[in-house]
């Protein structure tokens, strides 16, 4: 009987706490944090950039002697000798068999001392493309951070118009309710009743439609979270008020300035230059001579010796040493063509630098427009929506009262709709740029 209550106490806690999941609703800060740990193109370019760590860490190396060991093994097989004669570190062997065998044995290093400081240049570039590549890293997580409140914004303006939406339907059943009764009193035409009808099919697919974008949204950001099971997603509504939509609208000139200095494309940009101007020093080494050395141990062993295997090791070991120098008469005007490639990637990273910026000056001031007129808009839209909901109830009552008729009814109503709506579409983008224009100067995106 105990264990029957432990397995129904357990279910229950587990079907609570799915419930509690299924219900989560997440704030725009956990919808943030989430997708910085789990979005896939995010990772990519993580690991992108962890490659090329491998990179600078490999080019290091190149500083250093590069050790390699050797050997090979021969055998022979003379059916018709009579006798091989096998000369080896000036002895002569003679072996009667038909089968011979030798092995050699060898460690050899080389190493680079100079090539025009080639090699250290090949680290600076390396080490610059691995900064480019942590800057690849933060724009794409600052891209998904501005994906992500613009959904969210877009999700907290179809919640509230999909409630726009839900009080006309309820006033057009009020108003049909209230037609049927006029209709048999005979203060209202049949037909008018029937048009009132077909309003209330119009504003219910009009909040169909609101309720589907919205679910639209919130699938949108579930993906961008890389969210792939059936839960259900939701997302915490925040309270909006006029303190928020009105909040001081920082000064453009000021935003540009901190993004020039902070935002990882500019960064990104400016380091794409230095690594030109690295690379038009590499390529001009082709013009500078390579020295080299090289050193080796070897020894050897073969059959028909008179020596074991050992004595033959000590007996044939060798030592070389070596120094190469390499110096470049005529390449085919491969280095010149290098350098002047190298030149115009340099003068093609200017140019980008300049496109960046440019670019980044007109998102600060589209961000600063849309704040500014949005703001503006606000108040005058507010104003707007409590007239037309006052003249839009006088109707009403007037209509109820038989002194207005159903034409004046609905443009009443459709006059209120627009004024909803144009009250929420200033009021969602004017919270979004300026929280936008924060983000740029450096500030966490917040609501």
């Amino acid at each position: 009987m105990r264990k029957k209550h432990f397995f129904t106490a357990l279910y229950l806690l587990l079907l609570s706490e799915n419930f509690t999941f299924a219900q989560k609703q997440w704030t725009l800060q956990q919808c943030i944090d989430y997708a910085l740990e789990n979005n896939i193109s995010l990772k990519q370019k993580q690991i992108t950039n962890q490659q090329k760590h491998e990179d600078v860490l490999q080019s290091r190396s190149a500083l250093f002697p590069s050790i390699s060991f050797s050997t090979n093994q021969n055998v022979s097989y003379r059916p018709y000798a009579e006798s091989t004669v096998t000369l080896e570190n000036g002895t002569m062997t003679t072996n009667s068999g038909t089968v011979t065998y030798n092995g050699s044995y060898g460690i050899n290093a080389n190493w680079t001392v100079w090539n025009g400081n080639k090699n250290r240049l090949t680290i600076k570039q390396n080490k610059i493309s691995e900064e480019a590549s942590e800057l690849d890293v933060e724009q794409e997580a600052n891209n998904i951070q501005e994906q992500i409140a613009q959904l969210y914004i877009q999700i907290l303006y179809e919640n509230e118009a999909v409630k726009v939406n839900e009080e006309i339907v309820k006033a057009s059943q009020l108003q049909v309710e209230r037609a049927n009764t006029m209709v048999e009193v005979g203060s209202l035409a049949k037909v008018d009743k029937v048009q009132l009808e077909a309003q209330v099919a119009q504003d219910q697919y009009s909040l169909v439609q609101a309720q589907s974008q919205l679910a639209n949204y919130k699938l949108q950001l579930k993906q961008l979270l890389e969210i792939h099971n059936d839960e259900d997603f939701d997302v915490v509504i925040p309270s909006v008020d006029d303190s928020k939509i009105l909040n001081p609208i920082p000064n453009k000139n000021d935003v540009y300035n901190a993004a020039v200095e902070n935002r990882p494309e500019i960064k990104s940009s400016k380091l794409n230059i230095e690594m030109s101007e690295l690379a038009l020093k590499s390529s001009r080494t082709g013009y500078m001579p390579t020295l080299s050395l090289s050193a080796g141990i070897g020894t050897s062993n073969s059959s028909g010796s008179d020596k074991n295997f050992g004595q033959q090791l000590k007996t044939n070991l060798n030592n070389s040493i070596g120094l190469t120098l390499s110096v470049p008469i005529f390449d085919n005007l491969s280095t010149r063509t290098n350098i002047r490639k190298a030149k115009y990637t340099k003068l093609n990273n200017e140019l980008q630098l300049q496109d960046a910026q440019k670019q980044l000056y007109s998102t600060v001031e589209n961000y600063y427009l849309n704040a500014s007129n949005s703001q503006q808009q606000y108040v005058y839209a507010k104003k707007n929506e409590e007239s037309m909901q006052e003249s839009y109830d006088l109707v009403s009552e007037q209509f109820n009262l038989g002194l207005k008729n159903i034409v004046e009814l609905t443009t009443g109503k459709n006059n209120l709709l627009q004024a909803q709506q144009a009250l929420l579409q200033t009021k969602y983008t004017a919270l979004l740029n300026i929280a936008l224009l924060k983000f740029y100067e450096g500030e966490k995106i917040t609501l």
